[in-house]
Parts: structure tokens; sequence; C-alpha cells
């Protein structure tokens, strides 16, 4: 894989690998360069199909591509699953199969079990974490991985752990009063991981918010993104892709999966 790539210090087992891209060693041109992922910010079809491949070939194993719509449906993948379904979230206990989720600024979550017979991997920007009365993408992603993984809620804690990736840092994603809402209303101690910029708005914590949502469900061991400068998109255009930065831009991809 690139060396510039980021690749989870996490205490996976030793069949589950995992990758999170960075906008560099593509073939793609501004402002998608270089390595854009996504075939629908407008990059010339041709490269960002040359960059999938270029990452299917790097993993040796084939990621699957979801239609992100900032929800929280779950699609469970098979060697029949195709790209461009719609949902933000996808699991799999099948080898072969890259859980895929794409972002650029938004929150790439994955997911294992210790015993490494399933993973997961969720798209998290603030409306799919946020959801609907406290139950979102990471609520809901979490549910059906349990299922699959065979896995008890109060065993949870110990069976399943997290890593979060790049995203929008703290000093950067500015948002209104109603996001604020959306969060304390269902979880009061989220207030903080809102820091007052001016009248109606604040600097939002996205990865500290994951980290409450995940502690709230028993997933207490959770590595990545500290919400440190050093994972924040927006801060390094070098190295990361970021829409809040930019505007016109592409996608990266963090994936997780199965090694046989």
């Amino acid at each position: 894989m690139n060396p510039d790539w980021l690749v989870p210090d996490w205490p996976a087992p030793k069949n589950v690998r995992a990758v999170c891209t960075t906008r560099l060693g593509g073939v793609s041109v501004a402002p998608y360069d270089s390595f854009n992922l996504g075939d629908h910010v407008g990059d010339d079809p041709l490269h960002a199909a040359t960059n999938r491949t270029g990452l299917h070939h790097a993993l040796n194993v084939r990621p699957i591509f979801m239609d992100q719509v900032h929800g929280h449906k779950v699609l469970l993948l098979d060697a029949d699953s195709a790209d461009g379904q719609q949902a933000d979230a996808c699991m799999t206990r099948q080898l072969g199969l890259a859980c895929t989720v794409m972002v650029a600024d938004c929150l790439p979550v994955l997911l294992c079990t210790r015993q490494g017979h399933a993973v997961a991997a969720a798209h998290a920007g603030w409306r799919g974490l946020a959801g609907t009365n406290g139950h979102g993408v990471l609520e809901q992603t979490l549910k059906e991985f349990r299922a699959l993984a065979l896995v008890n809620k109060g065993q949870e804690a110990s069976e399943i752990i997290a890593w979060l990736g790049p995203c929008i840092g703290p000093t950067a994603f500015e948002v209104g009063d109603e996001v604020r809402a959306a969060f304390v209303q269902d979880q009061a101690q989220t207030v903080e991981c809102f820091k007052p910029k001016s009248a109606g708005k604040w600097l939002a914590d996205l990865a500290g918010l994951a980290r409450m949502r995940l502690r709230r469900m028993g997933v207490t061991e959770v590595f990545g993104n500290d919400s440190s400068e050093a994972w924040c998109t927006f801060s390094q255009p070098s190295k990361f892709f970021s829409f809040r930065r930019d505007g016109v831009t592409g996608r990266l991809a963090a994936a997780v999966w199965i090694q046989g």
C-alpha cells in the first residue's frame, strides 16, 4: 500500500486489516489531486475509476463503495453486493470484501470483533451521527453488527473495538445552535464537545461526539482520532481532502476487511 496512507494502530486480530487513504498516490488532477475515490464529485470518471482500481490492487480485496446519504442504513455485504447502494454503513463476515466509506470532513468509523470474524465501517457526519431521537448511524450499525457477530450487549465493551479516522477537527468545524441542540438534548454530557465561537455559532468536536456515542453503547476501546490537529482534514490541505475548506474536492476512503 502507499506509504502515505494511514494504517490504524489498534489491537485488531492479525486477520483483520484496515487502511485510510490520503489524497496522495493517484491520477486525478486539481482540484481532485490526486487519489480521489469519489465518482460523484465532478472528477474525470476515468481518473476516479483508475484510482478505485488502484485501491483494489493495493488491498488485494474488493472495496465496496456505497452511495452515502447521511442516513443510518446498514448494508450486509456478500460476494454479490454491488457498488452504489444507498447506505451509510456496511458490515460483513466474508473474506475478500472491504467495508469501505468515503469522507472529506465526515468521520470514518471502523469496527471489528476481537475474534476477527466480523468487520464494519460507518460514515458519520453530524447528521448521521445525531440521527433521530438519539438513534443515528452508530447506534444502528452497532445494533446490526452485534447481531451479525453474535455479541451480547453485556460483552460489547470487550468484544468490539473501534478506530476513528481523520475528520474536520474541533478548531475548524463551525456549526449552528441547531446542531448543538441535536446532540445535547439527547445526551447532556455532549455539551463538552461544543465551544462557543460567536452568537449562535459553535466549534464542534465531531470525533469527540462519536467517542461519547460509542461509549454510551458500551464500546470503550476506541482508537485513532483523538481530536488533535494531526487528525484534522481541514487544516492539512496537502494530505487530506476537505469539503468545508475547498468546496470542490475529492474523497478519501477508509476500509476494513478480513484477510484470508
